[in-house]
């Protein structure tokens, strides 16, 4: 793919469209002097440096990647109409992309009916389906487990829903049996269970806690955010193949919300919600006399909370969905790639003299921690921290790195053995969700290896 190219394409198109209406002469106001623009552009440019690499498989540290080429110009071909996807009039053709993409993300995850809409991030995506929780069952709190992401804590506050944590087990996973306790006491409505933690990359038991959704009658959501496309994984033949059951079961889920703009290889922010039920629009309805005029059929305003919404982020999924589709064989070996090289350096980090793996990667989030003498969650804390800060900060061959802070008793449950000298230590965190990690693993555990000697 010819990236130059093809975003000159896309001002092509642009112009040629332009061209089909009466020719306009831009105002006065709006024109910029070259020069002036160069300057501005030369800061832009120079202040844009004071990034990390995140393009680099030397970037092993949060979830942050760039975009797919064909996404950022999928993006751009459409941010130069500028549509808008709250109405129809706002956005026609890329509100069709919208339903289309959509429906692509519905059927990955096994859904044969849906309502569904995109949203500028994960954030929202989930307060869309805790509002719809909360309609569902008024009165009634929502239980996430300690590992769930801290937004679904903050969501019930903003929605004035009373929020319940769940303790997890040795993996990071929802606890069933403290789930059940509490879902004895009728204080719950919805559960939300997450496929793909944030901070361990842990897939909770969806299949398992369906039975509890029969027992006793609650609302299970979905927080697929960062894991979701790892459905594509589910069940195949190779290392990187992923056990069926809970990606399975979440087509059983009344709610789900995933983030396109993490493994689907969108620029920020494109996050989706999808209700199992499409009569959840129901809790949408508003009247707006001066937006829903152009057309009979449903706005997608009419079935979200957003109001503005780019119609470029429907058409930088829709573009990139056409050249790498939401299937094993398409998406799918992109995500493979990044699986492949966490179990590489789970490996080598289990064979290591210098390194012990905290937990087994089950999507591509490792995570490690260095053997310290003594060896005490103090010392494990303090050479984390300088193993990260010293990587980064070498001149040549830097790696960047993240930390993640675990409590002690959490830490006990997987390694014996270790002073318990503090309430918790950071260890070591590496998100390889760029393909090209697969390829650079070895190197970077050699660089890890060196910076624990250093």
């Amino acid at each position: 793919m010819d990236f130059r190219y093809w975003l000159g394409q896309a001002l092509t198109s642009n112009e040629a469209w332009a061209e089909t209406f009466t020719p306009v002469r831009p105002h006065p106001s709006l024109e910029i002097p070259d020069g002036r623009f160069e300057t501005a552009f030369e800061e832009l440019t120079e202040r844009l440096k004071d990034n990390y690499p995140f393009f680099h498989p030397s970037y092993a540290g949060q979830m942050l990647k760039p975009p797919h080429p064909a996404a950022v110009v999928g993006y751009l071909t459409a941010m130069l109409v500028n549509p808008n996807n709250h109405a129809l009039d706002g956005g026609p053709a890329t509100a069709e992309m919208e339903r289309e993409v959509v429906r692509q993300l519905a059927t990955m995850f096994g859904y044969t009916e849906h309502l569904g809409h995109l949203t500028t991030s994960g954030t929202v995506a989930n307060l869309e389906a805790l509002f719809v929780a909360r309609e569902t069952h008024p009165g009634k709190g929502i239980a996430y487990s300690a590992e769930a992401h801290y937004t679904h804590g903050r969501m019930c506050g903003v929605l004035g829903v009373e929020g319940h944590t769940v303790p997890v087990d040795a993996r990071g996973a929802m606890d069933l049996d403290a789930l059940e306790e509490l879902l004895r006491t009728g204080k719950i409505g919805t559960v939300v269970l997450t496929a793909g933690t944030t901070a361990l990359g842990t897939v909770e038991p969806v299949h398992e806690a369906m039975a509890l959704r029969e027992r006793y009658g609650v609302r299970v959501h979905v927080d697929a955010a960062y894991g979701g496309f790892f459905r594509l994984l589910s069940g195949l033949d190779g290392p990187e193949g992923l056990p069926e059951a809970p990606w399975l079961a979440i087509a059983e889920a009344d709610s789900i919300v995933i983030d396109p703009h993490k493994h689907g290889l969108q620029p920020y922010g494109c996050g989706a919600v999808l209700f199992k039920d499409p009569g959840a629009g129901r809790f949408y309805l508003h009247d707006s006399p001066y937006t829903y005029f152009t057309s009979e059929d449903l706005h997608l305003g009419e079935i979200s909370l957003e109001c503005s919404r780019a119609g470029a982020a429907a058409a930088a999924l829709w573009l990139t969905f056409q050249v790498l589709p939401p299937t094993p064989d398409g998406l799918g070996r992109v995500l493979a790639a990044g699986r492949r090289a966490a179990l590489r350096w789970a490996k080598l980090l289990e064979d290591s003299e210098r390194f012990d793996l905290y937990q087994s990667p089950e999507l591509d989030i490792v995570t490690y921690f260095p053997r310290t003498e003594p060896l005490s969650l103090s010392k494990i804390d303090e050479t984390s921290a300088r193993i990260m800060r010293v990587g980064m900060a070498a001149a040549k061959d830097p790696v960047f790195l993240s930390t993640l802070r675990v409590s002690g008793p959490q830490f006990g449950l997987r390694h014996t053995g270790v002073d318990a000298d503090a309430d918790g230590a950071r260890i070591l965190r590496s998100v390889l969700m760029k393909p090209e990690s697969e390829d650079h693993v070895d190197r970077l555990h050699e660089r890890l290896e060196e910076l624990s000697r250093g």
